[in-house]
């Protein structure tokens, strides 16, 4: 018997954890197994022609939000195509479904609800000795012209019981990420986390973990992206597991969903010896109202989760991602407004803000009804619209979070987003300010180059007659794109005297003596800058670009104050 493990990611360089592990759970006794991943852009006749051409007896798709339509057209499809075809579905996206499924999809054999390892493998041992008559604990079977339900049973207790899907070459190593995971469950109960249903942790075993690390370290796999829903949520473990990585890995960067406020002292200093780069965070903040947190039954100290970014964020080694989610139970536009203010206090180097999604089988999809909340029926189950916020407000939000994305995250825009947060009162507000003007100009509609987003700016800001803020986004401009001699955009001021010229000329040639021999190649840029935050007085900027092939274009600046400061 021939069965495809198959799944369609949303990009190209994802991978799956969850089919390989299903792979090596499965061993000897189901027969062979073939993993096959595709994308949701791949063209479905060319996904099915290459399905068909296996010859399986046996497909079971991994369902998640972003592929559940794509993926129930190819089951569609492949019935019709092969009648007699077994097609399996398992997945968060569908482990709460009912017989309703099987009626609109006349081709599915069987659904696996929650964790997929044990029901696939007696699923598959039971087809491979030929018994079909099996019940088997959750799934839910179509035999002849029924339906036949499986017992509830408990998720596996032991995890080591899954041989290790990366020693038994069954993850691909050639996406320059995997993702890994050191235990499941989560402690928390937040309701619209399907993580809700059922806040046991379970963790692979010490020796597991270590043995898999080291795998992939000595591999020199570029990222490991941890998918531990609280990777911290026992601190004692969470810096065994650091110090293991620390004392064996070598280029691999790592990372890690954090509950913020579970930091404590020991792993924070401990965290202060994390070579810069090696280790991102990202911290689920969701929301800074209270009531809220409580709504949804997020249990959390926020004094405490802020007083940890901020001790990272001086340390400046880790990465620092933070989340909040938009659409809450109690969450209105002005709570929002200052959860974001409040939040990107904190510096993190990238916030997220998404809104919330009413997942099949969340707690909070059930009390949609209770908190007047209306979303889309289709994936990914957006809101639409609560007791607290109109569609509209959802959506001027929604606009912010975009423009956070393309100037605050980008880290190039931070002298003019600082100096325009002193005119408007705060950062919100400057970003809910800038929203008007890109409705009106439409940017919203397409994607947009960062110098286009450069020059939509400076045309702003000559609209409202503000010097000082073209100053700073063409100060900002300069140490984030390599300004060309040929190509330099009008709002840089250029008019070096001799004196200043002499002293450019004079610092290149010092530094192309320095990197001589290094294989960098030099390129510089030099204008007058006026106004700028952290200036007292007027100054030449010289900008070096240092580029060398296959690696990051480093930027260097060095100031010469005017004479006189004019």
């Amino acid at each position: 018997m021939r069965t495809l493990l198959v799944t369609l990611h949303s990009k190209f360089i994802h991978n799956s954890l969850a089919l390989p592990c299903l792979a090596a759970s499965c061993g000897d006794g189901c027969g062979e197994l073939l993993i096959r991943e595709f994308t949701v852009h791949e063209p479905r006749a060319s996904v099915l022609s290459l399905l068909l051409a296996e010859q399986p007896d046996v497909i079971a798709f991994s369902v998640y939000l972003w592929n559940r339509r794509e993926t129930l057209d190819l089951v569609d499809a492949l019935s019709v195509a092969r009648p007699n075809l077994r097609i399996v579905l398992g997945g968060p996206e569908v482990s709460f479904e009912d017989d309703t499924l099987f009626h609109d999809h006349p081709g599915l054999t069987a659904l696996v609800r929650g964790e997929g390892e044990e029901p696939l493998r007696s699923l598959l041992h039971h087809w491979a000795q030929g018994r079909t008559e099996e019940v088997i604990p959750r799934t839910l079977m179509r035999t002849g012209e029924t339906l036949v339900q499986g017992p509830e049973s408990l998720p596996l207790a032991d995890l080591d019981a899954i041989p290790s899907p990366f020693q038994n070459g069954l993850v691909d190593l050639s996406r320059g990420f995997v993702y890994y995971e050191t235990s499941r469950g989560c402690p928390f109960a937040c309701s619209f986390c399907l993580s809700a249903r059922d806040n046991r942790v379970r963790s692979y075993s010490m020796n597991r973990i270590r043995s898999d690390l080291h795998w992939l370290m000595a591999h020199q796999v570029a990222k490991v992206k941890l998918v531990d829903r609280t990777f911290n949520y026992d601190a004692a473990r969470a810096r065994e597991i650091f110090r293991f990585i620390l004392r064996h890995n070598q280029q691999t960067h790592f990372h890690f969903e954090i509950a913020g406020h579970l930091l404590d002292d020991e792993t924070l200093t401990l965290l202060a010896s994390v070579p810069p780069g090696m280790f991102q965070f990202e911290i689920g903040v969701q929301s800074t109202d209270e009531s809220t947190l409580d709504t949804i039954g997020r249990q959390t100290n926020l004094d405490r989760l802020e007083k940890a970014v901020q001790r990272l964020r001086r340390d400046d080694r880790i990465h620092l991602h933070l989340d909040l989610v938009a659409g809450l139970p109690g969450d209105d536009r002005h709570t929002f407004r200052a959860a974001i203010d409040r939040i990107l206090a904190l510096r993190p180097h990238h916030l997220q803000i998404e809104p919330v999604k009413l997942l099949p089988g969340s707690p909070l999809r059930e009390q949609a009804t209770s908190h007047r909340i209306r979303f889309d029926p289709n994936p990914p189950y957006t809101i639409l619209s609560s007791a607290d916020l109109t569609f509209s407000d959802l959506q001027r939000l929604q606009d912010i979070s975009r423009l956070i994305d393309l100037l605050y995250n980008s880290g190039c825009f931070s002298t003019f987003l600082e100096k325009l947060a002193r005119q408007q009162g705060s950062l919100t507000a400057s970003l809910e300010w800038l929203t008007a003007f890109w409705r009106r100009e439409g940017l919203f509609r397409f994607p947009i180059s960062r110098q286009a987003i450069f020059a939509h700016l400076v045309a702003i800001c000559r609209e409202i007659s503000d010097p000082g803020l073209v100053a700073s986004l063409a100060y900002d401009y300069a140490r984030c794109e390599r300004v060309v001699p040929s190509r330099i955009p009008d709002f840089f001021d250029t008019g070096l005297d001799t004196s200043e010229r002499q002293w450019v000329r004079d610092r290149v040639a010092q530094r192309t003596t320095e990197i001589r021999g290094q294989g960098i190649k030099l390129q510089y840029f030099a204008a007058h800058f006026a106004g700028l935050p952290d200036a007292a007085e007027p100054a030449v900027h010289l900008f070096l670009y240092l580029t060398r092939t296959g690696k990051k274009m480093q930027i260097e600046e060095y100031r010469q104050p005017r004479p006189g400061g004019e």
